[in-house]
């Protein structure tokens, strides 16, 4: 298989698919960006769904980890959880999101649901995998390559909390309901570095998300999870 970090051109194939995909649909907006495909879709979620799903992250959060090797102290402190896939009303919300992006359902990870409190953050980061680290054989055998982020964020916001890519030149206020997709390759199909982003720190309030990763084969659950 193609390194993740080379071009590849079936990763490259599934990008153009889902950005036809999205640039049909009358009510997603092209952010405008030339370093990054990155789409938004506000009300995808019903003020209802929103605070059935932060009633869901609420009973099951617990402290969020992350795959790096190394970490830096305060990288992540927010809280998550994976979302229940049986639960009726997580699997319509799999199938509308891999329906919106036109990727199959079964190359989606489980929803991941996520807290965030006051000074809690995500440090810069991308969600795409390198191969030049120790938990990629396993990332390769749950499905490779992550080529697709969508998130949604279930509240407002008091202060903080944006969503911040320093590389691409945007930065994205929680509103609820709001839905952001964006590609995390290149056209070519290789990781596109404009995708660091960065979850700021909540200055008031709390913050609620959900994240559902799209992998570029079929997610095959294995040992570890992917964060």
């Amino acid at each position: 298989m193609t390194s993740p970090m080379a071009p590849d051109p079936d990763r490259a194939e599934t990008g153009r698919r889902a950005t036809a995909r999205l640039e049909a649909n009358p009510l997603v907006r092209h952010a405008g960006l030339d370093a990054l495909q990155l789409y938004h879709l506000p009300n995808f979620l019903s003020r209802t769904e929103c605070k059935a799903l932060i009633r869901m992250i609420d009973a099951d959060a617990k402290p969020s980890v992350v795959l790096a090797q190394y970490q830096e102290p305060g990288l992540r402190t927010s809280y998550t959880c994976d979302l229940e896939r049986q639960d009726p009303e997580i699997r319509r919300l799999d199938a509308r999101l891999a329906d919106l992006l036109g990727i199959p359902l079964d190359h989606g990870e489980p929803i991941q649901g996520q807290r965030y409190a006051m000074g809690q953050q995500f440090r810069a980061h991308c969600d795409w995998f390198r191969d030049d680290v120790d938990y990629w054989p396993e990332m390769k055998a749950q499905g490779g390559q992550r080529i697709w982020t969508a998130m949604i964020y279930l509240n407002d916001v008091e202060e903080g909390g944006e969503t911040w890519f320093p590389r691409a030149g945007i930065r994205l206020t929680p509103t609820r309901g709001l839905l952001i997709a964006w590609n995390n390759l290149a056209a070519d199909g290789s990781p596109n570095d404009a995708t660091l982003h960065e979850a700021r720190p909540v200055l008031g309030g709390t913050k609620y998300i959900i994240t559902k990763w799209f992998r570029e084969r079929p997610w095959t659950p294995t040992g570890a999870r992917a964060y």
